[in-house]
């Protein structure tokens, strides 16, 4: 009976994760809300919620998005500059995934996948 997941991260400031998240991944603003974002791109939805207290070093947000074109999903980022994780360059991890990670300006993990 479950259809969809929207998960639901931390934020510090509203525009800074907007601009980050539409500017820079493409996302669009489907809902602002007091204290409330959500965004959207392709079939990938993402709420966050205000937390102005987080202290980004204690932040362990972490979404785990799948692709079906993960050489050209990194590729963009890297031609938009997009910082990738230091630790999550595209890769084949242990687990026979295909993937690469990026950190938001709240230190949630971004980490995007593909079957090998």
């Amino acid at each position: 009976m479950l259809t969809e997941i929207h998960p639901k991260l931390p934020m510090r400031n509203k525009s800074v994760t907007r601009q980050y998240y539409m500017n820079q991944l493409g996302f669009q603003d489907i809902g602002d809300y007091d204290g409330y974002l959500m965004v959207k791109k392709d079939k990938i939805e993402i709420h966050f919620f205000e937390f102005k207290e987080l202290d980004p070093k204690e932040n362990y947000g972490q979404v785990y998005i799948r692709t079906n074109d993960i050489e050209g999903l990194y590729k963009s980022m890297l031609d938009n500059k997009i910082e990738i994780h230091p630790n999550g360059q595209l890769g084949i991890r242990p687990w026979g995934q295909k993937e690469f990670s990026l950190l938001d300006p709240d230190n949630n993990l971004l980490t995007f996948g593909q079957n090998s």
